[in-house]
């Protein structure tokens, strides 16, 4: 009697039990259901009371949604869509979750300062991430570098980009170009130079191959930029000399103000527009991208 009735309760728990699990299962499939069809509407939850349920599971929690967010960036960048709304809530439940997880600060900020399509467009929600990261992580003088790179690149204010760096040098830690950087920065704002340095750093330092991508292709157009502001130069000085501007850059090689006609980054030769100023050649890949830089500006 006795056997049957243990017999009767195990079966009544193994039952419940797989209903949980179903249940568990038919929410998991859900959530893969949304994601695949790229649906906007994530289920978020406060922060704050996620990690108050957590418990001591709350870093691990932290890590699932710093994969929600990396996977919904990287859904979102492979359609060129630029609705990134929820890449900020992501973010706030990840790093409420986890104050010390680095990554989702230093990747985080690239994903929202960065203007659309690549990024959200909100430098001053990156800004707003990287000073919790501080706060929560005062050690890691990296933090103040990004917060640097979202004044000096996104933001313009360069002399909150020179704090920045100045403040992350005083970490023993720090590399010796941040207060160098400090410096240049408060004395002559934007440069090429300057600019030229701190998108290479990126693109050394970076693990994540979209960033190291994005971080390439702004090396690229800025190395183009300043070709044609030398060009240009060129051309004013061949004004003076000849009374008219030139039209094609072999006029300048023929003139002796170059050795030959120069090419930007990807190998097109470089062309001068209607207004003669020198720019891109029409063939060039490096003109789309700069268009598109342009168009969210």
């Amino acid at each position: 009697m006795k056997s049957g009735r243990a017999i009767a309760l195990l079966f009544l728990i193994l039952a419940g039990g797989f209903t949980c699990i179903w249940k568990l299962q038919h929410t998991i499939d859900k959530q893969r259901t949304a994601m695949s069809s790229e649906r906007d509407d994530v289920l978020l939850s406060s922060g704050k009371l996620l990690k108050m349920m957590s418990l001591e599971y709350a870093p691990l929690a932290a890590d699932f949604y710093w994969t929600r967010v990396v996977q919904f960036y990287g859904n979102k960048h492979m359609r060129g869509n630029a609705n990134l709304e929820l890449l900020w809530p992501l973010l706030d439940i990840t790093t409420t979750l986890d104050p010390n997880l680095l990554p989702a600060y230093r990747f985080g900020a690239v994903f929202l300062s960065q203007l659309p399509p690549t990024g959200a467009g909100r430098p001053d929600l990156a800004v707003q991430l990287i000073q919790r990261g501080i706060k929560a992580n005062p050690d890691q003088w990296r933090l103040y570098e990004d917060l640097g790179f979202v004044y000096y690149f996104d933001l313009k204010d360069y002399p909150k980009a020179s704090e920045a760096f100045l403040e992350g040098s005083k970490n023993p830690a720090a590399l010796v170009w941040m207060k160098v950087m400090a410096a240049r920065i408060a004395a002559e704002g934007e440069s090429y130079e300057t600019s030229a340095f701190l998108w290479n750093d990126i693109y050394t330092t970076t693990s994540d191959p979209e960033i190291k991508k994005n971080a390439e292709q702004h090396l690229h157009l800025l190395k183009a930029k300043e070709d044609c502001r030398q060009i240009d130069l060129l051309a004013d000085e061949f004004q003076k000399r000849s009374g008219h501007r030139p039209k094609r850059i072999r006029e300048l090689v023929e003139a002796g103000l170059l050795h030959g006609v120069p090419v930007d980054p990807m190998g097109y030769a470089y062309v001068f527009d209607e207004n003669g100023k020198a720019a891109l050649n029409l063939d060039s890949p490096l003109l789309e991208q700069q268009l598109m830089l342009e168009r969210f500006k």
